[in-house]
């Protein structure tokens, strides 16, 4: 056949090298391509994080303090969750975050305007119902309340996948309470068992006193004037995951731990309970992990510190240990979907991409109670960073 005539084309051998050259490539170009991908959200969960210091900023100059955290409305003598035809006496029994005072600062005026007036739709917002819920609503935990269920942009961290039910509108970005787990749920106020009601005396001003220790007092207001070891020095905010379903150790907590001996004696008392083989899950034998629409993050309107609040007696990324049910107190790190960290903000603005190997002292050590307090963070540069008045020097380049 004369050369005019054959057909010009690849053989196969040649094609199979031009496919080899072709995976090669996309092997080599793929993890460049997410890790780029990466880059840009951490960017973004970054920028989200600053929008909230903004916030606090311009709270602060509005009202000359920060907003309160677990705080809201409630009848003394009342500590039951109303809902149905008797939906008009409910209140969120002094268990909101901080984050609802910030609604109209991070541009959701709208939102903020359903929760501060009496709100008579149902779920869907469009369904008229008859009594309204109150002004600054129930429980946040009520899934019957839309307000809780709105997701907020800025409040979320485009690395974390979750999403949907059982949570209710998800936050990335919790409230610092300092670096000791004693009277964090509760703060200034108590509720006593023998009078049925929740009350704020001496005792438990002591206890509070000695406990907490960070920007966000629980229930009481504090102000920037009460950070005197200086706003470039000290955490208001910090990222933490939300619950993705999976048992992960950061975002499912590990309940009833105890008190003392437990969470207080030392904050590493749920890490025997991780898989040996799989550290950043629980063990397939623990199952002491509670309902699962309680988990981290899942409400950003719930004061609670499982929800959106944090600590810093463990390392980022570390295990949420809590004493005992979900709305306790304990141990709740920060953490995220970032490779190797967290972010934080400090209480002057910047934000600070912390790693998980910070120094972070002993973190067995017990934590800081009225019968010591005032003593330095056993927790290292990492604990000194969550407390707003212990006069510890920091001279460390954050």
């Amino acid at each position: 056949m004369p050369d005019r005539m054959r057909r010009k084309g690849f053989t196969l051998i040649e094609l199979l090298v031009v496919i080899a050259i072709i995976g090669v490539l996309v092997g080599i170009l793929l993890p460049a391509v997410q890790a780029a991908r990466e880059a840009g959200r951490r960017m973004s969960c970054s920028n989200n994080i600053k929008q909230v210091g903004l916030a606090l900023h311009n709270y602060h100059s509005a009202y000359k303090k920060l907003p309160m955290h677990i705080g809201g409305t409630f009848h003394p003598s009342d500590n039951t969750n109303y809902t149905g035809t008797n939906r008009f006496r409910a209140t969120n029994r002094f268990t909101l975050g901080y984050l609802v005072g910030l609604t109209p600062f991070m541009e959701q005026q709208a939102l903020w305007e359903k929760i501060s007036h009496p709100y008579a739709f149902d779920v869907d917002g469009k369904t008229p119902i008859s009594p309204p819920w109150p002004a600054m609503g129930p429980s946040p935990t009520e899934s019957t309340y839309g307000p809780w269920q709105v997701e907020i942009p800025t409040l979320r961290c485009p690395s974390d996948p979750g999403t949907g039910p059982p949570a209710l509108g998800r936050t990335n970005y919790a409230a610092c309470y300092g670096d000791s787990s004693d009277w964090v749920e509760t703060g200034y106020w108590r509720w006593d068992e023998n009078r049925g009601r929740w009350i704020s005396d001496a005792m438990q001003a002591n206890r509070a006193n000695g406990s907490c220790r960070g920007v966000f007092i629980p229930r009481r207001f504090s102000a920037f004037k009460d950070i005197t070891d200086g706003l470039a020095h000290t955490i208001a905010v910090g990222e933490i995951a939300t619950d993705l379903g999976d048992n992960d150790v950061r975002t499912t907590p590990h309940l009833f731990t105890g008190w003392n001996p437990g969470v207080h004696n030392n904050p590493r008392s749920c890490q025997p309970d991780r898989d040996s083989n799989r550290p950043r899950f629980w063990s397939s034998s623990f199952t002491n992990v509670g309902p699962e629409k309680y988990r981290r993050g899942y409400s950003w309107a719930d004061g609670a510190p499982l929800s959106s609040g944090f600590n810093t007696t463990l390392p980022p990324n570390s295990e949420v240990c809590l004493g005992a049910d979900s709305s306790s107190g304990g141990h709740a790190p920060v953490s995220s979907q970032h490779p190797g960290g967290a972010h934080v903000l400090l209480s002057d603005g910047a934000v600070i991409f912390f790693s998980d190997s910070i120094e972070a002292g002993n973190s067995t050590s017990p934590v800081v109670t009225s019968s010591n307090a005032g003593r330095p963070s056993p927790y290292g540069l990492w604990g000194a960073l969550g407390t707003r008045a212990s006069n510890e020097v920091i001279d460390e380049q954050l």
